[in-house]
This record gives C-alpha cells, structure tokens and sequence, in this order.
C-alpha cells in the first residue's frame, strides 16, 4: 500500500500531465501543489513510484508521465466525479428536450457528449431484448393490407407492413388491438411470443389466417431488432490527441469503425454502473493506448443502453466521468417522459 503522501504526489502527476501535455519533474510538483515536502522527498516518492509501476520515464525526458496502473489507482482511489456546473446541466436539459423522437434524442445524445468531453462518444440504443411494450397499433391501407405499429417504452417505433390472407372488417381489427394491447403492454419484448400464441384460437375462422399473420410480423419485428445498433460521433476529436498515441491513430479508428468492438468496450447494459477502462484494460489492441468511460441510461430503475466516450488515457477522468453521468441521467429522464 502506498502511504497517502505518496499518493498525493501521485494524484499531483496525472493533474499536471494531463493539464500541460508534459512529463512532470519533481520540482514543478513542489511549485505547484502544497505538498509540504522538499523537492529531495518528492523525488524519493516519485522513485517508489517507478518502482512500483504507477509512472514512468519517457526515454526523451527527465520528467515522469502516469502508467495505465497509475491512471487506475487514480480513477478507484483518488478522483471523485467532477460534477457539473448549473449553466451545463441547464444546457444539457435544454438541448436534449427538443429532441422529437428516439433517433433524434440518441443522435442528440452523441453530438453532445463528444462536444462537453472532447472525445469521441459513443451512444448505444435502447435494445428491445430489454424494452417493454407501450402500445401496440394495428392500421387498415387496404382491403387486405395493414400496417403494424409497435412503440416501446423508451421511444423507439417499429413500422411493418402485412398483406393478409383475407380482408378483415374494422370491428374485428379493433377487437384485435384491444386483445392484444391488452395481453402484451408493460409486458418484456422477451416474454411476448408465449403471451398470444392462443390468441388466434379465439378468433372466428375467417379472421384467424389474419390473426396469425398478425402475429407473425409482430413476433418476427422482435428478432430483426434483436441486433445491438449504435451510433458514434466526434472522430475527429482524435486529432487533437495525436501525439498520445505511440505512432499513428490508425489502429484506434479501424477499431472505432468495429461496431462488435464498441458494443464490447461498452459494455452489457444490464450492468448501470460506470465503467472505466484503461489502456491495456481493453482488449482491442487497437484500443490499448486508450481509455473508455461508460455508463448506463434508461427509462426506470434498469439501463436499457449504454453511452460513453473513448479518449487517450491522459483524459480528464473526473470532468469526463462527470458529464457522461450527467448526460446518461438526462437522457433516461427524457426516455421516462417520453
């Protein structure tokens, strides 16, 4: 365990590197932050920490810069979420309500965190696997075509058109609507199909083919949509941070561009909880000489999606951890209100 001057100094070097870009000696710690120590000491602790692997030497400098490790004794034991100022929550709040339906609140979503971290953000869409029914709506074009509405809790609406078997009357399409909102709202995506497998044996003859067609397109609606989508924003912020990256910033965009590989450093949804991931903490080679910060959103107690950004590893992990909290609370306020 290192004893907590140590980790003050600690704390001094990943504030002053990731603030000037530059390694950080022992004398500019001892200018800088009331460490209350001489420069021989602080020299003393920066050696212990070489040692213990939480900073490092460039080979070009006499100045030491974070490890990965550092960073992580950083992030769990020394940095507290930098909370948001009044005039950025109200910022927030303002320019995500306008938002008029879910595509726009998650592209909405994206623009505005690449925008508040300078990094590049990633925004994960409420997956259906983990939705629930709001309302289901059943509409006539034709004779023999309808069309099939299905909305979700958290905003999302699927379109899809039905040729059916045989014409069906308006009385008994509204009868069809009721008996099915009234089987599958509130209800999980999951748990629907064994909710109205009876339910074409309680029609007449005649309206049965239609009913099971019906069916069919609703149950079918739920496996398309089972795929995971997302939408990333702010790339170019990248290249603002090209010399954090040991060579080129190539192998970080070819894996940006890796939708499997994003869904990966986000995370499961079902774990809210903010995750931060730290250089080689990512499995991506790609990725290794970058961190990501994530967390969950939704419309209730549970996330349905995750957002988050990824960003060199010299990031500002409280002012980051701070706005992606921040804007993954607006966001499931607004899914909730939807």
């Amino acid at each position: 365990m290192l004893s907590e001057r140590r980790l003050e100094v600690l704390r001094a070097i990943v504030q002053d590197y990731v603030g000037t870009e530059e390694p950080v000696g022992s004398k500019a710690l001892t200018e800088r932050h009331n460490l209350q120590v001489s420069p021989a000491t602080v020299r003393n602790d920066m050696a212990v920490l070489e040692d213990e692997g939480y900073i490092a030497q460039p080979h070009t400098s006499a100045g030491r810069i974070p490890t990965d490790k550092g960073y992580r004794l950083f992030v769990d034991k020394l940095a507290g979420v930098k909370p948001l100022s009044s005039p950025e929550r109200k910022a927030i709040q303002n320019f995500l309500e306008g938002a008029v339906d879910l595509d726009d609140v998650v592209g909405r979503t994206v623009r505005l965190l690449a925008q508040l971290t300078r990094q590049v953000a990633v925004v994960q869409y409420p997956s259906l696997t983990r939705s629930t029914v709001r309302h289901v709506e059943l509409l006539s074009l034709a004779p023999a075509r309808l069309m099939l509405v299905l909305i979700t809790d958290t905003g999302r609406v699927e379109q899809r058109l039905i040729d059916s078997p045989a014409p069906m009357s308006e009385a008994s399409l509204a009868d069809l609507r009721a008996r099915l909102n009234s089987r599958v709202v509130g209800q999980r995506f999951t748990d629907v199909p064994s909710l109205v497998q009876d339910l074409p044996d309680s029609f007449d003859g005649d309206d049965r083919g239609t009913v099971s067609t019906v069916l069919a397109t609703l149950l079918e609606t739920l496996v398309e949509e089972t795929e995971e989508r997302l939408i990333i924003g702010g790339t170019s912020n990248l290249t603002r941070f090209g010399h954090d990256f040991p060579l080129t910033i190539r192998p970080v965009l070819e894996a940006l561009e890796e939708q499997v590989v994003l869904l990966k450093l986000l995370g499961e949804a079902k774990d809210p909880g903010m995750t931060v991931r730290i250089g080689h903490e990512n499995a991506h080679e790609g990725l290794s000489s970058t961190s990501v910060v994530s967390v969950g959103y939704g419309s209730g107690d549970e996330a349905v999606a995750k957002l988050g950004v990824v960003g060199p590893t010299r990031m500002d992990y409280p002012g980051t951890m701070g706005a992606v909290r921040a804007v993954a609370r607006y966001v499931g306020q607004i899914l909730a209100e939807s």
